[in-house]
């Protein structure tokens, strides 16, 4: 998959960095996977959630972590969304959220 781009990791694990093996482990499996599908994709990850609005719920580092991330899977291209701990996830719209 592409994934467009590293930056909200960076951003993110600047301010928690105990979350940088996690999120770079998770990169890195996204970005040499070969999905077509939320079906394969869920082989990977077990926990990852589909949400609507081609968003889905990633649940990182024992599910310390949260990602929402946009999947066009036809174009194998992922968009990182939003990336926060569990409990700022509590507090945004995940259908919403990194929306400008």
């Amino acid at each position: 998959m592409v994934i467009l781009s590293y930056r909200p990791i960076q951003d993110f694990t600047a301010t928690h960095p105990e979350a940088k093996v996690s999120m770079d482990e998770w990169f890195e499996k996204c970005e040499t996977a070969h999905w077509t599908s939320f079906h394969q994709m869920k082989r990977t990850f077990n926990s990852v959630d589909a949400i609507g609005k081609d968003r889905y719920i990633f649940n990182i580092g024992g599910n310390k972590y949260r990602a929402v991330v946009m999947i066009h899977f036809t174009v194998r291209t992922m968009y990182i969304k939003w990336i926060g701990t569990h409990h700022q996830y509590d507090s945004i719209n995940p259908l919403t959220a990194g929306d400008y």
